[in-house]
């Protein structure tokens, strides 16, 4: 979306007829990469992040998203010891886009923070389809079910936030999370709010930047490879076909103003799920059942980066 720190590059034209090799050759992508497995200071407002030791123990989210039919989202994971798995002693960190509270704390997330290569907005509402279902409750609602699935696989998994905070993170601290906990591998879950037509998933990855506290020069390789992974799982468990409108059909985007990105020192990307403002798009981001195979996406692709 043009959420957090988003704003649509100038460059960029509108939707555009794609080849029909553009999704079957995304799809391939995880083959060739090696096999499908399947922001500093503490913000204001700042709460506990929600991780998942060892054992893991959770408690269900006061903020826990209804599905818009009325069925219960996937909430965070009883309280059980973590499995042993192929993802045993990884850390992943998932930071689900924006939060439901921003909306009510429009002074907080306007203050500006730390971008590493200048000063942006402490973070933004977020989208939402025409009919009111808002990212910030989809991102939640994705990152709760991607959590499950590699806590099953074996991995300490640690949310940014889980809806138990009033606002936030800021952009600065989402990125400072993952690397305080030194994550193998972080992931940003958004959803797009872009013009009706403009369909398709993107992932996005940090550019080479280096300057004003933030260096990406180690993580933009790995970075790429995680993106890749992510990118050709997302085809294969969800059917989606990459973005029509960013990314030159390829589902990939290389952006150098983001803070979530420029300020993180370990392997992380973005994904938008698709565009809210897009009707078709739009039932298929608010169907409960593909909201689990974008999850499924996710975690096929990150379990197959970590298992290189």
């Amino acid at each position: 979306m043009r959420h957090e720190e988003f704003t649509p590059p100038i460059s960029r034209t509108g939707p555009r007829r794609r080849p029909v090799l553009a999704a079957a050759a995304l799809a391939g992508v995880c083959l060739t990469a090696g096999g499908c497995a399947g922001d500093n200071g503490q913000s204001p407002g700042a709460a506990p992040r929600s991780a998942s030791p060892s054992p893991a123990s959770s408690t269900p989210s006061p903020r826990q998203s209804p599905d818009p039919a009325g069925s219960p989202s996937t909430g965070p994971t009883s309280a059980k010891p973590r499995p042993e798995g192929p993802l045993a002693d990884r850390t992943v960190v998932i930071d689900p886009g924006h939060n439901p509270g921003n909306r009510d704390h429009t002074r907080e997330i306007n203050s500006q923070v730390d971008m590493g290569t200048g000063r942006k907005e402490c973070d933004t509402t977020g989208t939402a389809t025409n009919s009111g279902y808002a990212e910030a409750l989809f991102t939640l609602d994705v990152s709760r079910r991607l959590r499950t699935l590699l806590e099953d696989r074996g991995a300490r998994v640690v949310l940014t936030h889980d809806g138990d905070r009033p606002f936030g993170p800021c952009v600065d601290e989402r990125a400072r999370i993952g690397n305080e906990e030194r994550a193998d591998a972080v992931v940003s879950v958004h959803a797009d709010g872009s013009a009706t037509g403009n369909r398709g998933f993107h992932v996005i990855l940090p550019a080479a930047v280096n300057g004003d506290g933030a260096d990406t020069a180690k993580i933009v390789a790995p970075s790429r490879e995680l993106g890749v992974r992510i990118a050709g799982n997302f085809v294969r468990t969800t059917g989606s076909a990459p973005s029509n409108y960013i990314g030159g059909d390829t589902g990939l985007d290389t952006r150098d103003d983001l803070g979530g990105l420029n300020l993180s020192t370990v392997p992380k990307v973005f994904i938008e799920c698709g565009n809210m403002r897009d009707p078709k798009d739009a039932a298929l981001l608010t169907s409960a059942d593909w909201r689990q195979k974008a999850a499924l996406g996710m975690a096929e692709g990150i379990s197959s980066y970590l298992k290189r």
